[in-house]
């Protein structure tokens, strides 16, 4: 992790981009820019005197500004869900470009274990067709994508090792044996909270992982910043956390 003070651009000062702010402040940074998530009028030189961008914006406006990252030499964490059929494109150009870019669906810790311990718990599974699984994810009726890109990479990190699975879709969609089922709930005030559960006739396995509050997101968001400054490349938390 770099030990050094950081000059942070927030693209996207919503509800998580102002505990980011909070978290980055009282690790030593500061906040040399902050730009609101709807906001179309984005000062580029100002954030090209920044370290590194932390974008929590919108679907619609990440790639832009990724690309405008890569312009402006600026390393960019981003924490954006919804925009990832770009992904692969986005990827090149950061390599082209000898830029830096961090993308993950949730950048808390906990979260990224749990995604680790997802991917065995699914290995181990392969050889047990007795067991079918299912996702199950519930958030506030804020939140604007469903399913979760958090519960989209459980699903993809079950089907890389449950070979009896092919795709995900969610719940009430048209579904056959070798669909992952997601569940996507959305309630009034109630913490981020995802279940991988793993059902036969005789038992049940279930992994859960329940945030209590966006903290744990924006102390990962942050350390993400401070472990990127100082590199070139496309990195994934599982870099970070060294898996």
């Amino acid at each position: 992790m770099n030990g050094q003070k950081m000059n942070i651009a927030i693209i996207g000062y919503g509800k998580m981009g102002q505990m980011i702010e909070k978290k980055a402040l009282e690790r030593g940074h500061q906040i040399g820019v902050k730009i609101d998530k709807n906001s179309t009028d984005l000062d580029w030189e100002l954030v090209s005197k920044c370290d590194v961008a932390i974008e929590f914006s919108l679907p619609e406006k990440a790639v832009e500004n990724i690309r405008k990252c890569f312009e402006y030499k600026v390393p960019v964490i981003v924490g954006t869900t919804g925009w990832l059929n770009d992904y692969e494109t986005i990827k090149q150009e950061c390599l082209k470009n000898n830029a830096s870019f961090l993308s993950a669906s949730n950048f808390s810790i906990g979260v990224n274990l749990f995604f680790h311990l997802n991917k065995i718990l699914a290995q181990a599974m392969d050889s047990l067709p007795e067991y079918n699984v299912k996702i199950e994810e519930i958030h506030h009726t804020q939140k604007k994508d469903a399913p979760s890109g958090t519960a989209i990479t459980l699903a993809e990190g079950i089907l890389q090792f449950l070979k009896r699975k092919k795709s995900w879709s969610l719940a009430n969609e048209t579904q056959g044996d070798d669909v992952l089922s997601i569940n996507a709930i959305r309630e009034n005030e109630v913490p981020g909270t995802h279940h991988v559960t793993y059902t036969s006739e005789i038992d049940e396995i279930e992994i859960k992982h329940k945030a209590f509050n966006r903290s744990g997101f924006a102390i990962g968001a942050v350390i993400a910043a401070e472990w990127i400054v100082d590199k070139k490349g496309v990195f994934t938390m599982n870099d970070l956390i060294g898996f």
